[in-house]
């Protein structure tokens, strides 16, 4: 797993480190394939209505973090941690063998003793409603685990982008939680890892979060907004930066069966043709938001303000031909707003044409799928909805035509 032989890592001025293609690459290429270095749960620490509750559609694993639905019917049953079967947050396994691979990875008996620790410490505070801080948390116990279990992992964690522990300053949120799993359950590093539990430790690691985590979402449905199911930091992708009209987006398959990956691996492959010595990029949220939207978005979360060619058109636009987030359609409808303004105006209208999906309320990305030895593909496929259409077909809102895939999550989660 890893990145393709068609790619290399370079240092380019006021981008950092960058993938540049070190040959042409053809549209639907594979880039990269990549396993997580930590995945962890994005629900707060909140109580179940009853212990003795069969667990309803909507639950996963908690070690792959695949959907499970509890039939009666079928006899289906779930594995539950055995130190955390009288909790009223349900601790469960899809099968004995993620049971038993996550009790020596995920879910070690520290990380049991630790998240019950502070699920009581969460459920007696008046932090209850503090859903951030709670999945912050999370994190923290999944990365401390991963120093105690393997210290050479942590050490690509520690080396991905994001504040050092001697360049931070500590702030109230930051020494709150080191504090909780101090006094809850203070993770034992050995002395041999070359470092040590501290506030300046956990200030960093929410740094490494906050910028490279990807959100695995739940499946897209039309009429309901999608969720966060889990987040995971993933050591090769977090060295895409990000452009506002990416030419490669990223792909997972979180409830997919089978195969050759783990469900929760993640494939990015390029939209469009590339040449040789280009970089590489993604968008860090769906392309379809205005450009304040993004600006704000991409100074919040990651600290930069974007120029790139998209936002240096955009920047000239008047307020009013931004589309304001009340009334806003799917981008079909925006992109044929954006582009009445002339060819001029909006130069980069055939990337919305091509490779927008047109789905309501999906706004997710198409990229060809993978090319054979000799043929270009011509089956698209939406990286949120997971539509397949051929590039024939015209890409209508109401059209349901086309089969489903079975992508679960899209650009739009790729930040904390």
């Amino acid at each position: 797993m890893g990145f393709q032989a068609a790619v290399n890592i370079t240092e380019i001025a006021g981008r950092g480190r960058s993938l540049v293609t070190s040959q042409p690459l053809r549209a639907g290429q594979i880039v990269l394939k990549d396993s997580p270095l930590i995945l962890y749960s994005a629900s707060p620490f909140i109580k179940s209505s009853s212990p003795e509750e069969k667990p309803s559609k909507g639950c996963y694993c908690s070690h792959c973090f695949k959907a499970t639905i509890f039939r009666q019917s079928e006899n289906q049953s779930f594995v539950p941690c055995p130190s955390c079967s009288n909790s009223t947050d349900w601790v469960l396994f899809c099968s004995p063998n993620c049971q038993s691979s996550a009790s020596v990875t995920s879910h070690t008996p520290w990380v049991c003793q630790a998240l019950s620790r502070l699920r009581d410490g969460f459920s007696s505070s008046n932090l209850q409603q503090q859903l951030e801080c709670q999945v912050q948390a999370r994190f923290l116990v999944a990365a401390y685990n991963l120093a105690v279990i393997s210290p050479a992992n942590f050490m690509i964690l520690l080396s991905l982008q994001g504040s050092s522990s001697s360049s931070l300053k500590l702030d109230d949120s930051t020494v709150f939680l080191h504090s909780l799993i101090s006094n809850i359950c203070p993770p034992i590093i050995p002395s041999s890892a070359g470092f040590s539990f501290s506030p300046e430790l956990t200030a960093a690691l929410l740094s490494k979060d906050k910028l490279n985590a990807f959100g695995l979402m739940e499946p897209f449905a039309e009429k309901k907004e999608r969720s966060v199911r889990a987040y995971g930091i993933y050591p090769n992708a977090s060295f895409f930066n990000h452009d506002c009209l990416p030419n490669a987006c990223r792909f997972d398959y979180l409830d997919a069966d089978g195969g050759e990956m783990n469900n929760t691996d993640i494939i990015v492959r390029v939209i469009h043709d590339l040449p040789q010595g280009r970089e590489i990029c993604l968008s860090y949220f769906p392309v379809n938001l205005c450009y304040s939207d993004r600006q704000k978005r991409l100074k919040e979360d990651y600290g930069f303000t974007c120029c790139c060619d998209r936002c240096k058109v955009e920047a000239n636009w008047k307020e009013e031909v931004e589309v304001e987030e009340e009334d806003e359609e799917d981008m079909d409808e925006d992109a044929d707003e954006m582009m009445d303004e002339g060819e001029n105006d909006f130069p980069h209208q055939y990337f919305f044409l091509r490779y927008m999906c047109g789905r309501k309320n999906c706004g997710g990305t198409l990229a060809p799928v993978a090319p054979s030895s000799s043929e270009p593909s011509t089956l698209m496929e939406c990286n949120v909805c997971g539509k397949l259409k051929s590039e024939e077909e015209d890409d209508d809102d109401d059209d349901d035509d086309g089969e489903e895939g079975s992508m679960d999550d899209g650009d739009d989660a790729f930040d904390t």
